[in-house]
């Protein structure tokens, strides 16, 4: 027994041979429901394809990051610093006399 399935009409959204253009400039075509993308990484540019160590940074990420660390970096070395200019304290080791 052959049960032949057969797509709705006019629920589907159309196919495309879509043009993508990258930031740095390159094209290509892929296949989508689309019929153009705007991409800002692409396989020619992307530092894990192209062996380059480049930062990308969008929307400003990158410095809000750095300024994050650098905020904790200078609470850390002040808490060090007090416990360093901390006196220690006087132990007891017989609190019961001082209760009498």
């Amino acid at each position: 027994m052959v049960v032949l399935f057969r797509m709705k009409n006019e629920i589907h959204p159309r196919y495309y041979e879509t043009k993508v253009t990258c930031s740095c400039g390159a094209n290509f075509k892929i296949g989508s429901t689309v019929p153009e993308l705007k991409v800002e990484i692409c396989s020619n540019c992307h530092p894990l394809y192209t062996g380059k160590k480049r930062f990308v940074d969008t929307a400003g990420r990158l410095d809000r990051f750095k300024a994050r660390e650098e905020k904790t970096k200078k609470i850390q070395a002040e808490l060090l610093s007090k416990r360093k200019n901390k006196k220690p304290k006087e132990k007891n080791p017989d609190k019961r006399e001082k209760a009498e």
